[in-house]
């Protein structure tokens, strides 16, 4: 079987737009969650700053990831996330674990 796929997300809204983008998420969260090969997609805020986030997504292979990429709520959500996003997100790709 094929390693999982991890990536972690940062995210930094416009100054006092943190909440727009908690809301955001808590929309978006359960159709991801409920999206096959999904394993996890979790947002986290900053300590000491409300304005910034980190998002840790896992899926279960690159077709799953691919697939979530180009979904319809995907690419709507995306194209909604400048009205309170201070700029583009930063996407790091995990290695995969080399003991699993």
């Amino acid at each position: 079987m094929p390693p999982s796929v991890s990536l972690v997300i940062l995210i930094s809204t416009q100054p006092g737009k943190g909440g727009e983008q908690v809301a955001a998420f808590e929309r978006l969260a359960p159709v991801v969650r409920a999206e096959e090969g999904c394993l996890q997609y979790d947002l986290h805020a900053v300590v000491d700053d409300p304005d910034r986030f980190v998002l840790v997504e896992r899926w279960a292979s690159e077709k799953a990831l691919a697939a979530h990429d180009v979904a319809p709520h995907m690419v709507e959500a995306d194209a909604a996330h400048g009205a309170f996003r201070a700029g583009p997100v930063e996407v790091l790709r995990l290695v995969p674990d080399p003991v699993a």
